[in-house]
This record gives structure tokens, C-alpha cells and sequence, in this order.
């Protein structure tokens, strides 16, 4: 068969996976300019959707932004930071000044202080090697702060090309859709042009007669939760408004199942404390005895201790343990990616934390 490729962002097309990049129904093949999926939305319809690529083409691809002359965005997960950071992107966006912008803020709860989670996001970026500009915090599902990250998006660029980067589910896409359609002129602009770009994906959307920005497909983080679950199961597990925190007195020997997919064990602690969990709301977080714990998993897995449902028991994966001794005069929070976080207190605590393999735990300051 003929090699066709996108008349809109000069991907290869093929017609297998509406998922993969390059999708294109059959029907489309009989026109003269074929255009993907992505970039048939995109021109009728002013919308960005996310695709996928391996971790090689994604560096390939921030290869060229730092041969480039632009400003680089990187969306993170406000709910999933240090798991949603795109690693390596310190190395490989040249001398570009950086951008970080923590999507979903109004997941968290309202009482928290915005400008101590820029300071705190900040110190992260710092761990991954990336020195940032500025710090923004948004939701740009429901518009909060968007329009003044924009307004001074557009004042830092200075007339230079915008390169959106960011690893999938972090709201990437929808933070892209917010810019296009907030300006009349950009969607007559959107709607009569087509976008050049490169074979792994990249879209190019004009923002004036010289400068565009250029959205990069998501980066695939395997360690995330996501990973595992079925789509029904992502409802539940995915907030979808401000998280309630959760807060259980435990002591020695009690555990902490989040849902079934999760599970805390407090091996020591120097006194009964407050663990605070920030979980979906829809998740159930159920409390008993370590002894007790492993009999009622078996027992009870898909049922009191749920998600995963029934559909996914079937290949769910055994739970490992991971020990962590936390000694910190500070809060600190253990962080299961793409799900949550539980904030231990201050002081000496001894835990085993429990994930499907793979799935990345980690300990942190507190966000909260």
C-alpha cells in the first residue's frame, strides 16, 4: 500500500488504531489532501487531542525545541506532580527559558496557599534539574487563572514560537483548547489553515505572523496507576472536583487500603498520629489491622476494597511492598503516582506502602 502521510502535521497515516498517531478512517483516503484525525479536529473543530508516543520519539522530538528559539510550557499534574514531570526535559530544551504550569488546582482543597505550592513546585522542578521562570497554577478544564497565565504567557514570549510539553492526562490538550478558542481572531485563523509539522506529531498553530504554538504529543509515564486500571475504573480513581481530605488516628500495627489498589502499613510510629489521605472522593479508604489485612485483600478484593471491579481482578496484578522509615521535622507525603498521597506527621514513622509492580511510591515534603 502507498505510503499517505497528513496533509495537516505530515505524520504517516493509518487507518488500525484510532488511538496511535495518524488515524484516519478509510473514507478519508479518497481525498486529495488527507489529513489525520488530530488535525481534522483541530481545523474543524479548534480542538487539540492527545496522542501518544514512545519515550524515544518524544526525546527526539525536544531535541529539536532546543535547536529552536521559543518558550517551553510544561503542564504537570497538580494531583500527580513529581509523576507527571516530564525527566530529562532540563537536558533537552537548550537555553529556552521554562514555564511550569500546575494543572488541576481546583482539585486541591480552596484552603490551600497558592503562592507556597509555586514555592514548593519550584524546589521540585529544582530536583529535576529545571530552572523555571515562572510557576502558574490552573485549571483548564473550568478556565480558573487561565486567562491571566495567558496574558503573561504572552508578555514572556516576546514574539517567540510556544512549545507545549507535558506527559498525558495532565490536562495538556484542554490547557491548548482554552488559548485557541479564547480569541475570536485565533479560530478564524484555526479554521482556514492547515499546520505544518513533523512526522512524530508535532502541530504548529499560528499566534501571529511569526511565531506559533506548537503542541507536542504526551509522554507515556508506565509507572503511573493509570496503567492498570480499566476505563471504568479510571472514573473512580480519577478526581473530578476539590479533593476532601480524609484523616485517620492510627498507631503501630494498623493498615490503610485505598480501595484495593493501594494499601499503607504502619510498621512504627513514637505515638497515635493523624495520617491525612487525598484520594478521589469516590475512592473508599478502608482501615483494620496489619494482621488481619492479607485475609481480608483475598477475601474482599472488588467488593469492600474496590477498584479494581470484577473486570479487572482477572489481570490485576499482586501488590508489592515498599519500606520506608521517614524521620522529618517536617510533614511529609507518601505519594502513590497517578492515584494520591497520604501525609504522614512530622516525627519517626516506620511504613510499607503496597502497589501493583511498577507502580512508583514515593516520599516528599508535604504540598499541603
Amino acid at each position: 500500500m502507498e505510503q499517505i502521510y497528513c496533509h495537516g502535521c505530515g505524520v504517516q497515516i493509518q487507518t488500525h488504531s484510532e488511538k496511535e498517531l495518524g488515524y484516519a478512517p478509510l473514507s478519508a483516503l479518497e481525498r486529495e489532501d488527507v489529513i489525520c484525525k488530530r488535525c481534522f479536529r483541530l481545523k474543524n473543530y479548534n480542538e487539540v487531542q492527545d496522542v501518544d508516543l514512545t519515550d524515544d520519539d518524544f526525546l527526539s522530538m525536544l531535541h529539536e525545541i532546543g535547536d529552536r528559539n521559543g518558550l517551553v510550557v510544561n503542564i504537570v499534574d497538580l494531583f500527580d506532580v513529581h509523576g507527571s514531570f516530564v525527566r530529562g526535559l532540563n537536558r533537552l530544551v537548550g537555553d529556552n527559558e521554562v514555564v511550569l504550569v500546575g494543572n488541576k488546582v481546583d482539585l486541591l482543597p480552596k484552603s490551600i496557599n497558592h503562592n507556597k505550592v509555586k514555592n514548593w513546585m519550584k524546589r521540585v522542578a529544582k530536583e529535576f534539574g529545571l530552572k523555571v521562570k515562572e510557576v502558574y497554577l490552573v485549571s483548564s478544564v473550568k478556565g480558573i487563572n487561565m486567562e491571566e497565565t495567558a496574558f503573561e504567557l504572552e508578555k514572556i514570549r516576546k514574539g517567540k514560537d510556544i512549545f507545549v510539553v507535558g506527559c498525558t492526562n495532565v490536562g495538556k490538550s484542554t490547557f491548548i483548547n482554552y488559548l485557541i478558542n479564547r480569541s475570536i481572531e485565533q479560530e478564524q485563523v484555526i479554521t482556514t489553515s492547515y499546520f505544518p509539522g513533523t512526522t512524530l506529531g508535532f502541530i504548529d498553530i499560528p499566534l501571529d505572523d511569526q511565531a506559533s504554538m506548537i503542541d507536542t504529543p504526551g509522554i507515556i509515564n508506565d509507572h503511573q496507576m493509570a496503567h492498570y486500571l480499566s476505563k471504568k475504573d479510571l472514573k473512580t480513581v480519577t478526581p473530578k472536583k476539590e479533593v476532601k481530605p480524609k484523616v485517620f488516628q492510627l498507631e503501630a500495627e494498623q493498615t490503610l487500603f485505598i480501595g484495593g489498589l493501594a494499601r499503607l502499613d504502619i510498621d512504627k510510629v513514637d505515638e497515635q498520629k493523624g495520617f491525612i489521605c487525598y484520594f478521589s472522593n469516590d475512592i473508599n479508604i478502608h482501615r483494620t489491622k496489619i494482621d488481619k489485612a492479607d485475609l481480608l485483600y483475598d477475601q474482599h478484593l472488588g467488593e469492600l476494597l474496590s477498584p479494581p471491579t470484577e473486570e479487572t481482578i482477572e489481570t490485576w496484578p499482586e501488590l508489592e511492598a515498599k519500606t520506608f522509615q521517614i524521620n522529618s521535622e517536617k510533614k511529609q507525603d507518601i505519594v502513590f503516582s497517578g492515584l494520591g498521597w497520604i501525609t504522614v506527621p512530622n516525627g519517626q514513622t516506620t511504613v510499607k506502602a503496597y502497589v501493583p509492580k511498577g507502580v512508583r511510591v514515593l516520599v516528599r515534603d508535604a504540598i499541603i
